[in-house]
This record gives C-alpha cells, structure tokens and sequence, in this order.
C-alpha cells in the first residue's frame, strides 16, 4: 500500500538494520519530511543486528547529508516475553530447518503484528502515522504475517483501535530481492548499495565473520541465500545493461 505523503509528513520505519529495512528507511526519506525509526529487541539470536542497526543510521546520517533533516529519533522497545514463548531457530540456538506445516522453524509466530501494534502505539503518541515495515511475500521464506493481506488487515484494526488515521506502508511487498538491490540504487546510487553491503546485517545465525559479495552471513541460512541470490540477478543485469548501454 502507499500513501499520499503529502497528508502524513512524518513516518516511523521498523528498523532492524538489515538489507530490507535500510532499503525502507531510504525510501522513507526520499518521501517524508520527517522519519524516526524503532528497533525491537526480543532475545533474538542474531541480537549483533542491534549493533548494525546503529551503525547503519551513523552511515546513512554521513553518506547522505540531504537526507540529515529528515532523520529523526531512533526508539528501542524490548519484547523479552516473545522469545520465552517461542520455540524458533531466531529465538534458541537450534539447526534452521524447515518444519512440517512448510514453514522454517525461523518463523516466529505474532513477531510482525506484534510489531507493528507496538509502533502504532509510538507513532500515537509521536504523531508519526505511516508505519514502514520491510516484509515482502515475493521472495520471502514463507511467513504469513509478512503477506500483503495480513498487514493491511492488521492495519485496518490498528485503525479502528486507535481511531487514528495509521497506514502501513511496504514498499518491498511486490520486490524480488534482486528489485530490492535495485531499488537501493536508484534511491541512493553505488554510495547506498556499498552502505548496505559494509553494514546492514540479515543473516539468521549472526555471523559477522565472512565477507562476501552481498555483505557478510554465513551463507547458507534462508536470509543469505535470498539475499545473495538477489544480488547476483541484480549484478547480471546491471553488467548487461552497461554492456548494451
């Protein structure tokens, strides 16, 4: 969904520091003349994103100073419950793998509408209605509270519950991850994709010690692999548009 940004100046983007919510966050302030950011942390395994997500707000704050009026507040909000009922390879150092109902045991049930729900209750109090959030169900690993319906739904009962006039934009909803590289580019050039590659962290198990192409991951959880085989279509487009260009 996307809104009119002329009738909500203000945006509050889910940041967590990975790939998809630096990419939103961007986007976010291409449009809004105001944008905070909220993080959650929730006993996840791969807490270092706590860590890159600071530094990834510091990087875009110096990369880009068109953008440094913009960018507001950063807010932490702590869920230490979701993970003490949640038997999920995110939440408990357990070998990822895919479980019965098709879903990976990475799939943390309510982490997404508890999410929003929460930075609905912010953005009340903050006057910041458009709520940005990275989900995606193109290429994604399954989870239904990252699906279309299911957020725009969410949206309507933060709505009604609030009487407040919230949306929830996902700008990545219809994005191949190889469009999100793209995107990032058009947003904010080579400097935005070099950000994110040097940055922004998505892997599953945490790991900061292996540096590729796309960033640094263990490579093999269902984050890495969606993210490097994004970045590799990307690349071989965009090494056969400068050919034929």
């Amino acid at each position: 969904m996307t809104t009119d940004p002329g009738k909500r100046s203000a945006a509050l983007v889910l940041f967590s520091g990975g790939q998809d919510s630096t990419v939103c966050l961007a986007w976010a302030l291409a449009r809004y003349t105001h944008v905070e950011t909220v993080g959650f942390d929730y006993g996840q395994r791969h807490d270092v994103e706590l860590t890159c997500r600071r530094n990834v707000r510091e990087a875009i704050d110096r990369a880009f100073p068109h953008w440094q009026a913009r960018l507001g507040g950063d807010h932490m909000i702590e869920i230490p419950a979701l993970s003490k009922i949640s038997e999920t390879a995110l939440t408990r150092d357990v070998e990822i793998a895919m479980q019965e109902n098709g879903l990976p045991n990475t799939f943390v049930p309510g982490r997404n509408l508890l999410f929003f729900t929460y930075a609905a209750a912010l953005g009340h109090r903050r006057g910041l209605k458009a709520l940005v959030g990275g989900m995606c169900e193109t290429d994604y690993s399954g989870y239904p509270d990252c699906r279309d319906d299911t957020l725009q739904s969410l949206a309507h009962a933060i709505r009604l519950g609030t009487e407040t006039d919230f949306v929830i934009e996902t700008p990545l909803m219809r994005l191949s991850k190889a469009q999100t590289w793209e995107l990032a580019e058009d947003l904010g050039g080579k400097a935005l994709v070099e950000l994110i590659i040097e940055h922004t962290h998505t892997c599953y198990t945490g790991a900061r010690d292996k540096r590729h192409d796309w960033g640094y991951g263990c490579g093999v959880c269902p984050a890495c692999e969606l993210r490097a085989n994004g970045f590799a279509q990307w690349s071989e487009k965009s090494a056969e548009n400068a050919i034929s260009g």
